[in-house]
């Protein structure tokens, strides 16, 4: 087995070549098809995220390197534990990598994916920048029909993490805008989404040029650059004067969160995906004067995932623009990542 690991956070990921594992118990060996390339794999890698004001979280205990990374995987069954049931060797699938203990009374209660003690493929157990992977089990494994492969994974993450952000603004939205802040991968996601979920095409905010007119092929309404003085305004003037029901922020800066909770209109929400870093503060009077809330969103649930795999096998969402790359370059594709010169999504092919 071929995988690219983290060896040392911020050095460049080493190539290792091995068994391919055996798999035990209820585990399925899956031989992987393709792997994408995520944001919050450049934090992975750094080994911590900013939590503003000089603090950071390291991700040392979380990672434990060596580890392979890659968190949106698809790939082929190719062998199963004694105990496996649900999976035949030749089945394909996207795999769900937001596996927790199986105990707590989160994952007892379908959202695993907030498990305190998770096992998530690519982060705290190997992952898909490698040509195979080991899954605990056979209900981690969604088919995804006729899907190209290198579409299909990043269902893993993108897909469910932009699909289950907005769903937290359906039934709140009461018919008005939403804003999508930020349109990299997941934001792009967010956007489809937006319409195959609530029927309608958010407006887009992002301070890239190239990121705005790609927002606009793939279904944006409207974008604004957020850093322009009149931003808000605009947001104002597109929405009727009321302010959007709900802001996506798929940033996670300071700057971002701050320009969704003030697009606003009375009782909106704005959630909060992104990881970029930072702090936020608001007076907290504001609260009670405006009805506000702030949420964040983390990946999906697994009841989420078959329901949004449902829906892009069925051709009601559509793609995203995806650059191909090479299991040999996953190292040079994580630092254009990380210096933001990927449009759209990047994915592994080994």
């Amino acid at each position: 087995m071929k995988s690219y690991k983290v060896v040392e956070f911020g050095q460049p990921l080493q190539k290792v070549e091995e068994s391919n594992p055996t798999p035990k118990g209820t585990q399925v060996l899956v031989r992987i098809t393709a792997a994408g390339v995520c944001h919050s794999d450049v934090h992975l890698w750094e080994g911590f995220f900013d939590m503003g004001g000089g603090n950071k979280y390291s991700t040392a205990r979380t990672m434990n390197p060596p580890r392979t990374m890659g968190h949106e995987i698809v790939g082929e069954v190719v062998a199963l534990g004694p105990d496996s049931k649900g999976a035949k060797v030749g089945d394909k699938a996207v795999v769900y990598p937001w596996i927790g203990c199986g105990k707590c009374w989160y994952c007892e209660n379908g959202t695993e994916n907030l498990c305190p003690t998770p096992h998530a493929l690519g982060v705290n157990e190997d992952g898909g920048y490698a040509d195979h992977v080991l899954v605990p089990h056979a209900r981690y494994l969604y088919p995804y029909g006729n899907l190209p492969v290198e579409l299909a994974c990043l269902y893993a993450c993108s897909g469910i993490t932009a699909f289950g952000a907005v769903k937290k603004a359906q039934g709140h939205d009461a018919g008005r805008p939403i804003l999508v802040i930020g349109a990299g991968g997941v934001g792009l996601m967010g956007v489809r989404f937006a319409k195959a979920v609530l029927g309608r095409e958010p407006i887009v905010a992002d301070i890239d040029e190239n990121k705005r007119k790609l927002a606009l092929a793939n279904g944006a309404c409207a974008v604004v650059d957020p850093r322009e003085k009149e931003a808000r305004k605009q947001i104002m003037d597109l929405t009727g004067g009321v302010g959007v029901a709900a802001a996506i922020d798929f940033v996670g800066a300071e700057s971002s969160a701050q320009f969704g909770w003030r697009a606003l209109g009375r009782g909106g929400r704005l959630i909060v995906v992104g990881l970029f870093g930072g702090t936020f503060s608001t007076p907290m009077p504001m609260f009670a004067f405006t009805g506000n809330q702030i949420m964040g969103s983390v990946t999906g649930t697994p009841a989420e995932m078959k329901e949004m795999m449902d829906l892009a096998t069925s051709g009601k969402a559509e793609p995203v623009p995806v650059i191909k790359r090479t299991l040999d370059e996953a190292d040079a594709t994580l630092q254009e990542l990380r210096k933001g010169l990927i449009m759209g999504r990047a994915v592994l092919v080994p």
